[in-house]
């Protein structure tokens, strides 16, 4: 008898306690989200954020507020988030860049993949590959081969060490199987500057900045890092169309939160972000800024860890081949 009473009560208050699991489940999220961004106010970056935050509020019917944590090229934001409760109430928008603050900070004993939880990807902006008008060149066929043949010697500026187009030039020279000096800037504008001054021939970078320059004729793109012509800007081929195929690196803005969140959090913000970016306002903006909205397995939780490990190796092996300074 007594066995039988001890098996009922705990039989009720298992129930109860799985009640209760799915009661706080169908509640979140219940108060304000914070989105770090470790940028300051203002830039592509952050005015995606903004705008994913106040889509992300419209599907949920709740608040998600963004905070600019700023510091060494985004690590003081990273430690932020990797401080906060993993209850999906402290979360990170970030890009690319975010693999590199391991790179540049060993120090601060932070790993991307354990570190955080993947949600989702937001966005993916495609690379694009300019010449200035006084290079002379027209299309990327004819400088890999004028680069192969040693025709041409080329200089190729950056935003500065550990950049993502420092790393994604690195990595279009691998892959090429070229040569070209790279120049280090102290930003991406006075590169740009140069380049259209004729001082450098080349640049790799977002179409947020190359795009307006190349519709001015200020300078010349000749590959775009996607799978077809982006309808932005028609006239440019795409780097597979100009015989390097393998090169399809794009700038993803994705959303992390702390490592060890539950599993049902992040599939409810997986599911938000995905109803995020198909509003109209989100695709309006990523319209204008030439970006892409990835496809579902690059969108999910999965398919974004996933592109961590891939660029947390990939980017961890190029930073060693091209000498890139831990600070």
């Amino acid at each position: 008898m007594k066995r039988r009473i001890a098996s009922a009560l705990a039989s009720i208050a298992l129930c109860l306690g799985v009640n209760h699991a799915a009661r706080a489940d169908d509640g979140f999220p219940s108060k304000p989200v914070t989105i770090i961004v470790g940028v300051a106010p203002g830039g592509s970056l952050d005015a995606l954020a903004r705008l994913l935050a106040t889509e992300l509020g419209k599907v949920t019917n709740n608040t998600f507020v963004v905070e600019n944590v700023t510091g060494a090229g985004g690590l003081l934001g990273f430690q932020r988030l990797a401080r906060s409760a993993p209850d999906g109430y402290t979360l990170m928008f970030s890009n690319q860049s975010m693999v590199l603050i391991p790179l540049l900070y060993p120090k601060a004993g932070l790993n991307i993949v354990k570190d955080t939880t993947a949600i989702g990807t937001v966005a993916n902006v495609p690379m694009v590959l300019s010449v200035s008008n006084q290079s002379g060149i027209q299309d990327l066929p004819s400088m890999l081969a004028g680069m192969r043949s040693g025709a041409l010697k080329l200089y190729f500026g950056s935003g500065g060490p550990g950049t993502t187009a420092h790393l994604a030039e690195a990595l279009f020279l691998r892959m090429a199987n070229v040569q070209a000096e790279l120049l280090q800037y102290r930003g991406s504008g006075p590169a740009i500057t140069d380049l259209m001054g004729g001082t450098i021939q080349s640049v790799l970078d977002q179409t947020v900045t190359m795009l307006p320059l190349h519709k001015g004729k200020q300078i010349k793109a000749i590959a775009v890092a996607s799978k077809e012509r982006l309808p932005q800007m028609p006239d440019v081929p795409t780097f597979a169309e100009g015989g390097l195929p393998q090169f399809d690196l794009q700038i993803w803005n994705g959303l992390v939160g702390p490592k060890d969140m539950p599993k049902d959090v992040v599939d409810k913000l997986s599911e938000a972000v995905t109803k995020a970016v198909q509003t109209p306002a989100f695709r309006e903006r990523i319209d204008t800024l030439a970006a892409q909205i990835p496809a579902d397995d690059e969108r999910s939780s999965a398919g974004f860890a996933r592109t961590l490990q891939r660029d947390q190796k990939q980017f961890a092996e190029l930073a060693k081949q091209i000498g890139l300074e831990p600070r």
